[in-house]
């Protein structure tokens, strides 16, 4: 991946570093969008040693569930990088209390669905100019038994919090389907990838006997976060895979996810529904698919 440019959220720690070190390691320029600077600089520090690739770089941000840094982390994006071939949305998170930002989003579809459509959308020209280029989002095998609510997107009505981060990961995945659609022909393929149950920090942002069944499963059962972003690296790397898009990738392979998840008529009227809610732009059909709808 020499000469390419591959942007990382959530790159500072589990399966999101292994990624950023994966692609570092193959030569890629490699940009992390993580929360906290000294953190970042830490983990940028520690790849360059290791990996012995000078472009790796950080862009730290404070929060990214906020609307108000989407705009400020793709302009900061924009500015450093003339190119970027690869995008791998993984920041994303699970809370088991319900949460509301300063904003007044729920954290969970916020940090999870608005920001990975707010960042696709800020920075749809680049990847286009780039082209060929990749978007990879990390979904879920914890979207299986969710469907979709356009009625509470916010979880208003009832909150669980793993029914929450279920639901966000199908929201997730059918946004990915609407994607691939909105860059068909451009040379952007849009892919979503299941890493595994992972050994992380995955659901310490919690307290109490939740985080700990976590804790504890994630020892007993979980994959390493290096393991976890094999199926990640080979989608966003792996060039044979340049015409596949809209697709679900788990264990190595594309695999068909749930039947909500392949709701095409969902998928265009959820991304109808979040637009709005990240201040984005919109990312347009293809000229030959509005007429065919027409």
């Amino acid at each position: 991946m020499r000469g390419r440019v591959a942007v990382v959220t959530g790159g500072t720690s589990g399966v999101g570093l292994e990624i950023v070190r994966g692609l570092a390691l193959r030569g890629a320029h490699t940009v992390i969008v993580g929360r906290g600077a000294g953190r970042v600089s830490q983990v940028v520090e520690e790849l360059r040693r290791t990996t012995g690739n000078p472009e790796v770089e950080g862009v730290p941000v404070d929060d990214l569930a906020l609307r108000s840094r989407w705009p400020v982390v793709a302009a900061e994006v924009l500015r450093r990088l003339p190119a970027i071939h690869v995008l791998v949305n993984n920041a994303g998170a699970v809370y088991f209390h319900r949460e509301m930002t300063s904003e007044g989003d729920e954290r969970t579809f916020a940090l999870n669905v608005l920001a990975p459509l707010a960042l696709i959308s800020l920075l749809q020209d680049r990847l286009r100019a780039s082209a060929p280029a990749r978007i990879v989002n990390i979904a879920s095998a914890a979207h299986f038994g969710h469907s979709l609510d356009l009625s509470d997107l916010q979880s208003a009505n009832h909150y669980r919090g793993f029914d929450a981060y279920g639901r966000s990961k199908l929201e997730l995945m059918l946004l990915t389907r609407e994607l691939a659609l909105r860059f068909a022909g451009s040379g952007v393929v849009v892919n979503c990838v299941h890493p595994g149950f992972i050994r992380s920090g995955f659901g310490r942002n919690n307290r109490g006997a939740g985080a700990a069944a976590v804790r504890i499963a994630s020892i007993m059962f979980g994959k390493s976060p290096r393991t976890g972003a094999k199926t990640p690296l080979k989608v966003a790397g792996d060039f044979a895979y340049g015409s596949v898009s809209g697709e679900y990738f788990s264990g190595g392979r594309i695999v068909t996810g749930s039947n909500a998840s392949r709701d095409l008529s969902g998928a265009r009227r959820l991304y109808e529904a979040c637009l709005p809610l990240t201040g984005a732009p919109d990312i347009p059909l293809p000229p030959d698919l509005i007429r065919r709808a027409s």
